[in-house]
Parts: structure tokens; C-alpha cells; sequence
């Protein structure tokens, strides 16, 4: 089911983007064909086009979620994307803004003028202003800070205040808290005083005078308990709490470990300082998920697929450059043995699948490793006892598919010396690939590094150039 579920979504998002695709496309056509017109009602015609579609297309976009419209909008080039952009009403522009990638939400910024970003940000909760600041210009925040209260700008400096990836840069300011000596019937009056309760609100904090943590009560415990009771009866004493400073990964495994919906963030005195719900961890799941891959493929940051030709470059040069390099390494091992191959032409032919499986090889193991390291399964002490089990599994690895291969390249060639130098140097490789696949993410991290990055580049740099000496070297030796 949540698989069907899933599909029906991508369905809809495809269906919704499609749609807006297919009227900024007709508009575009009729405002070209308008714009060769030489009537002197030209002018008038203009106003009815635009009229005629940009309505139509406005119409169906106030109908999307802030996040459809998030994904309509990254996947428009930046003419496109500006012209939808300005079609959304105005009150929900911090939601989207909130939504989009960062390289989008940059290029949406840098198109609205200070009073639009300051109208903007005053319609966010703090928690919200505090991950759309480091985007804003200095003037318009601290145009947006001096419109707030005492409260909430205490609030905001905290929450900048905290580390990237860190529980407190995630927890959010919006909470209800309720005494323990109060009936549950007090509760109840106060619940429905209310407009609407919290996003994601399961449970309320239960706190003294000193906002200390007492507890929790869950509104399930609420609605079936005796209304004459007192909170200290009903509520949860021993819940999970989390501190600010606490990984927000984590923080993750917590959540899914638990099946939490929310969970309260208290200070080093244990008084309540915030909350931390499910939607900012799966984002936050999210973004570090694209984080790693980006990083292992060698991109700095996230890209914007329609970002200028010059941008892009900046975000991918570095690690090329570095590609290059081991590249021209490898090419100059496989120089080093030119004479071998002018005498067996078949190494030729054989090495790329030598060099090949081990590349993908290394990065299996990488990716287990790295992942590993994340959700922090690996420590100190087990290391070696990893790298043990990486290399019997490269040994084993070896002789099932080497040996294949080795059969194969006899059958091929009708050279069993050939064929062994196959097997051997197939597992040969398998086992440089499990050692750099485990040794590349223990020195990253050692380093304070994040293990992901350009991991995928350097593994395959050492399996090239490592897989091509060893195949070479051993056809040197027993062959030629």
C-alpha cells in the first residue's frame, strides 16, 4: 500500500507539472504569434493573452501545496520559474520559499526587492526564519528582527546559535505546555480555547513554574482518562528527551527507534527549551541523504539543474580536476606495460573488466561503511574485525567471479596461464577495493571529515590504476 501510495504522488506531481509546463508553453506560442501582429489593437491583445493563460495557470497553482508548487518551480528553466513564481499569492511565498532547494531559493531571493522579502519573512514562525536567515540580505534581516518581539528574538539568536545538523538548529518553538497540578477537565477548556493546535501535536509537555520537564501527557492518554483527574496522574514521567546540542542523526534514530511523532528538547537544568517533530527529521533525513550522494560523487552542493553554465562549473571543477589526475596515473601504468599488451593483445580486452568490478566493488563497501558511520554502528575497537570481514568477502568474491572469468577468458583465448592471471588478479583487486573502501572512510572521519566526500572518486582512482598494475603486472611475469 504505501508503495501504491507513493506511485499515485509522483503521479500527481508529474501530472500537476505537465499541466503548468503545457500552459506556459501555450502562452509563450500565442504571445509570439500576438507580438508578429502589426493591428493597431496589438497592445490590447497582449493584455487578453497574458489575461487568458496566466489566470488559468494561477488558478491551478493556488490549488497545489506549498510543496508541489516547491516542485514545479525547481524543475522550470529560470524565465519560467521567476514568471510561476510571481503568480503565487503573496501569503504563501515563506511556505514555498521554505520548500524549494537552496540553489532555487536563491535565484527566487535575488528576483524580489527588500519590502517583499522583509513582507516575507514577518509571516514566519521563528523556527522557519531561522532556516530561511542565512539566505536573506543582512538589511532585510535585520529589518525583519527589529518587528519582532523580546520573546521571539531570543528565540531567533538561539536557534542561529546552534551548529548545522545539530537538534537545536531542528527543534521548533511552537509547543503546549501545561502544569501538573491542573485537572485534566483545565486542559481540556485550554485545548479548546485555542484556534488550532501545533503541527504534528501528539502529546503535551508537562512543565512546573521553572519550566522544568516534568513529563508528557499524550492526548490519547487525554481523551480517555477521567476528566477529574490531575495531570500528574495521567502523564508519562520517563519520556525521551533530547538536547540542543544533540546530533539531529541522532536525534533520527531516535524517532524511528521509538515511533515518536514529537519529542521535547530541554536545556543542560532540564527546563523545556523547544520541541522537535517528525516532519523537521524526515526533512532533515532527506537533505543529508542527498548531502551524502552529491559528496560522493565529489559536488560540493547541491545544484540548481538549471543553474548558469558558470555556476555549475564552480560546483563540479574541484573534484574533476582531481579525476584528471588519477586518470592520467592510470594511464600511465597501463604505459608502463605497452610492451605486454603489443605482445598479448587480449590484456587489451581484459583489463577494463579487471579494473571495472573492483571499482564497483569498492564502492559497495564504501557505502556500507559510510552509512555505517552515520548512523554510528561503528566503533573504535571494531575496525579491524570490519576490515577482516570486508576481505573475506573480497576473497570470496574473488574466486567465484574471478574464476568465472578466468574460465571465461580460457574459453576466449584458449590460454589457461591467461585464465588464471585472470582469477588471480580479479581477487587481487577485490581485496585493494575492500581495503581503500574501508581505509578511505575510517581516515576521513578520524580527520574530522565527512567520509562521503569524493569517496566514489577516490575508490575508483585506486582500483584503475591498482587494478590495471596488478592485471599487467601478473601478465608480465607468467605470460609474456
Amino acid at each position: 500500500m504505501e508503495e501504491l501510495a507513493t506511485r499515485l504522488e509522483i503521479e500527481d506531481l508529474q501530472e500537476n507539472l505537465e499541466a503548468v509546463q503545457g500552459l506556459l508553453a501555450r502562452h509563450k506560442q500565442v504571445e509570439g504569434l500576438v507580438a508578429r501582429q502589426e493591428s493597431p489593437r496589438r497592445e490590447l491583445m497582449e493584455q487578453l493573452v497574458q489575461k487568458l493563460h496566466l489566470v488559468e495557470l494561477r488558478t491551478r497553482l493556488d490549488k497545489l501545496h506549498s510543496a508541489d508548487i516547491a516542485y514545479v518551480l525547481e524543475a522550470l528553466p529560470l524565465n519560467e520559474r521567476l514568471l510561476v513564481w510571481h503568480l503565487v499569492k503573496a501569503e504563501r511565498d515563506g511556505e514555498i520559499l521554505l520548500e524549494v532547494s537552496d540553489a532555487v531559493r536563491e535565484t527566487l531571493i535575488a528576483s524580489m526587492d527588500s519590502d517583499e522579502l522583509v513582507a516575507i519573512a514577518e509571516t514566519l514562525e521563528t523556527d522557519e526564519l531561522a532556516d530561511l536567515a542565512p539566505d536573506l540580505p543582512k538589511e532585510v534581516l535585520a529589518d525583519v528582527v527589529q518587528s519582532l518581539t523580546a520573546e521571539e528574538r531570543a528565540q531567533l539568536r538561539a536557534a542561529l546559535s546552534f551548529e548545522e545538523g545539530s537538534v537545536g538548529a531542528l527543534m521548533d518553538f511552537d509547543m503546549v505546555t501545561v502544569r501538573d497540578d491542573v485537572t485534566l477537565e483545565a486542559v481540556t477548556r485550554y485545548l479548546r480555547r485555542m484556534e488550532e493546535l501545533p503541527d504534528h501535536t501528539d502529546q503535551l509537555f508537562v512543565i512546573d513554574r521553572a519550566r522544568k520537564l516534568l513529563g508528557t501527557l499524550p492526548l490519547a492518554r487525554l481523551i480517555v482518562s477521567d476528566l477529574e483527574l490531575d495531570v500528574s496522574r495521567v502523564m508519562v514521567p520517563e519520556a525521551v528527551k533530547l538536547h540542543p546540542d544533540d546530533s539531529a542523526q541522532d536525534a533520527a534514530s531516535a524517532f524511528e527507534r521509538y515511533d515518536l511523532v514529537s519529542a521535547p528538547v530541554v536545556d543542560a537544568f532540564g527546563a523545556l527549551v523547544g520541541r522537535l517533530t517528525v516532519n523537521s527529521v524526515v526533512d532533515h533525513i532527506q537533505e543529508s541523504s542527498s548531502e551524502t550522494r552529491l559528496a560522493e560523487a565529489g559536488l560540493r552542493e547541491e545544484e540548481d539543474i538549471f543553474a548558469p553554465v558558470w555556476n555549475s562549473f564552480k560546483n563540479r571543477w574541484a573534484w574533476l580536476a582531481i579525476n584528471l589526475v588519477t586518470a592520467f596515473i592510470a594511464s600511465r601504468v597501463i604505459g608502463a606495460f605497452e610492451g605486454s599488451i603489443e605482445k598479448l593483445v587480449a590484456l587489451a580486452a581484459l583489463m577494463p573488466i579487471v579494473a571495472g568490478i573492483g571499482g564497483n566493488s569498492g564502492n559497495q563497501t564504501i557505502t556500507m561503511i559510510v552509512r555505517a558511520i552515520a548512523l554510528g554502528q561503528i566503533q573504535g575497537p571494531y575496525w579491524r574485525k570490519l576490515l577482516s570481514k570486508e576481505i573475506g568477502v573480497a576473497l570470496l568474491n574473488g574466486l567465484v567471479w574471478g574464476g568465472l572469468l578466468g574460465v571465461i577468458a580460457f574459453v576466449l583465448y584458449s590460454n589457461v596461464a591467461l585464465g588464471a592471471v585472470m582469477t588471480l588478479a580479479m581477487t587481487l583487486n577485490l581485496v585493494l577495493a575492500a581495503l581503500m573502501g574501508v581505509a578511505v572512510p575510517y581516515m576521513q572521519a578520524r580527520f574530522g571529515k565527512d567520509p562521503a566526500v569524493g569517496s566514489s572518486v577516490i575508490i575508483t582512482a585506486f582500483t584503475d590504476s591498482g587494478g590495471f598494475f596488478i592485471f599487467l603486472g601478473l601478465a608480465t611475469l607468467f605470460l609474456v
